[in-house]
């Protein structure tokens, strides 16, 4: 398989681990390159269903090798929980699983400014999973914050976390929170410190090395494209490049060794935390929340749930350069007679084909619609595309040439055997 960068091509929870899981198969190493443990990717094999939120998913196939690259923020704790999660349920490690030194660490006091400001913000929240990913990032940008490779050298380490949690606590106090204890923070760093120091490395080296080797990769990317930083619905985003480009900075593998951008987008349109979203349903929220479906991997919380929007997903196409889409959750649209699809927006009567980069003009986006003929009968236990109900494959055929890409891959369940190559 070709070096290929996996990017969702809308606001995140697109299926993306479960088919990072089903492609690694066919790659060396899979190479996670930005956002922190606010992701959340769900693979089911067989009866066992794993919840990653900063290891790649492509642990769960044996003998494949994963990064955690520079761009990554780590919460080192959550890591050695999730790494001993892994290991309690038999996937080994050692020797597979590798840490940048580079990849800069998220800290106590970063998650308790990022809760204390969304909080602060009232109706201007922007609904961040509280995670600390802001502020750690934030730390980066201004060259005060502490990375993998300071964790490892224990009396520097020790030196510059006393002094940041000196400052971050006057931070919290003007802002009516309770001050971090040093003290417990130096404690729980030093006990992840030793679990993780085994698979702490300089990992820029170790990819070009597996380069000239010939191994092929495959880079797994965090939340969606319109969550990036740069090229998202601002300022409701995360706060890295989740598009592909971040794949490039965030691993130090240079764009003239990607071969390939494949895209994953639901067969609908779901966003999680504030901001736009053109073609929200009600309805549609309320069928698929009753099914049980769509609750957020790390923050559990309901996600908003729409039709598609293939203005939105041209723009990621073209953003990203995408080759081919896979398309996940197709089996949530099994029910419906009728399926609607955003194919144009009105701005105060205007219409346009284009998403706005403004969010006061995105938010008054009204859709424009198409519709299509639902199937009415299950998917989930179809392996076959050619199996799958006519007006199905009308449909997808339909988001293919909306989107202006090719369809190349078709998920119709969470576990790794309801997946078909179109």
């Amino acid at each position: 398989m070709a070096n290929t960068i996996l990017v969702g091509a809308q606001w995140g929870d697109e299926g993306k681990g479960k088919i990072i899981d089903y492609l690694t198969d066919k790659v060396d190493m899979v190479v996670r390159s930005q956002g922190g443990a606010n992701a959340g990717h769900t693979v089911i094999i067989g009866k066992k269903q794993y919840i990653l939120h900063l290891i790649p998913s492509g642990i769960l196939r044996p003998r494949k090798k994963c990064v955690i690259g520079n761009g990554v923020v780590i919460d080192a704790p959550q890591l050695v929980k999730e790494m001993t999660g892994l290991e309690r349920k038999g996937v080994r490690l050692k020797g597979r699983f590798f840490i940048s030194d580079c990849a800069h660490l998220v800290l106590p006091y970063h998650k308790a400014l990022d809760a204390a400001r969304d909080v602060s913000k009232g109706k201007k929240a922007i609904g961040t999973t509280k995670r600390g990913i802001g502020p750690a990032y934030e730390d980066k940008v201004a060259r005060c914050g502490i990375r993998m490779g300071d964790l490892m050298k224990p009396e520097y380490f020790e030196a510059k976390l006393r002094e940041r949690v000196k400052v971050n606590n006057a931070v919290l106090k003007a802002l009516g929170e309770k001050p971090l204890s040093f003290a417990k923070i130096h404690a729980e760093c030093m006990k992840a410190a030793r679990k993780l120091a085994p698979y702490v490395t300089n990992t820029v080296v170790l990819l070009h090395k597996a380069l000239e080797k010939k191994a092929s990769m495959l880079f797994e990317g965090a939340q969606g494209t319109f969550l990036d930083i740069d090229h998202g619905t601002y300022p409701f985003v995360t706060s890295s490049n989740a598009t592909s480009g971040g794949a490039c900075t965030g691993s130090g593998v240079a764009p003239s060794r990607i071969d390939k951008v494949l895209g994953v987008m639901k067969a609908y349109t779901t966003r999680v935390g504030g901001g736009p979203l053109p073609s929200a349903s009600d309805d549609i929220s309320d069928m698929l929340h009753n099914m049980g479906r769509e609750f957020g991997a790390t923050t559990g919380r309901p996600r908003r749930c729409g039709w598609f929007d293939a203005v939105a997903v041209r723009h990621a196409v073209m953003v990203n350069g995408i080759d081919d889409m896979a398309v996940t959750n197709l089996d949530g649209l099994d029910g419906l007679d009728k399926i609607k699809v955003c194919v144009a927006y009105k701005i105060d009567g205007k219409r346009t084909n284009y998403v706005p980069s403004d969010i006061d003009s995105f938010a008054k986006c009204e859709p424009v619609y198409r519709s299509f003929p639902g199937w009415q009968t299950p998917t989930d236990k179809i392996t076959r595309y050619k199996d799958l109900p006519l007006n199905a494959r009308k449909y997808l055929k339909a988001l293919a040439e909306l989107t202006g890409t090719r369809m190349s891959i078709v998920s119709v369940g969470p576990a790794r055997d309801q997946t078909m190559v179109v």
